[in-house]
């Protein structure tokens, strides 16, 4: 099961500079991102929100690696795999680019809307979806940028002691 955790932070491109270290820190297998979403307001009032996972793209790529094994396989059959190949990855590309754009995966979209319209003039915001997560080393890692939890998935007890390791950081 995923959990979603919003952090808010002080500086305008500081969630940015967050979601750098924890794909970072993924790299290492000390987090396990499933979707991420930085939302930045900025003193004038106006809200730019930058989703980390581009469906649309990622449905074209994993289209594109089926549609050209099913095409090679297909053209196997009839004596023809690069033609089939080239048929089935350009077909799977338009039907997983398709497909992603009509995904709902990951954040909601209204949700990420309605709390971008809380977050301060001048600040900004990191949703973060994640499978799993090795606390002892990712929060340390997270001290620096001062986060505050503005809404999260875990149950009451277990965000008490997530703001309790916050604050003890800072």
């Amino acid at each position: 099961m995923s959990t979603l955790v919003v952090l808010g932070f002080d500086g305008l491109h500081t969630a940015d500079e967050v979601l750098n270290k924890l794909r970072s820190l993924q790299k290492e297998y000390l987090i396990d991102l499933e979707d991420a979403c930085v939302v930045e307001r900025e003193a004038s009032g106006k809200v730019h929100v930058k989703q980390a996972v581009n469906l649309t793209a990622l449905g074209a790529a994993t289209g594109v690696s089926r549609g050209a094994l099913w095409g090679a396989l297909v053209g196997i059959l009839f004596l023809n795999p690069l033609a089939g190949m080239a048929v089935g990855a350009i077909s799977g590309a338009g039907a997983g680019a398709l497909a992603g754009s009509l995904a709902k995966y990951g954040i909601d979209d209204d949700f990420v809307k309605r709390l971008s319209a809380t977050i301060p003039e001048g600040s900004s915001a990191l949703f973060v979806l994640f499978k799993s997560v090795n606390e002892d080393k990712v929060l340390p890692e997270l001290e620096p940028y001062k986060p505050r939890v503005l809404r999260t998935s875990l149950s009451n007890e277990d965000e008490e002691k997530l703001k309790a390791e916050l604050s003890k950081l800072g």
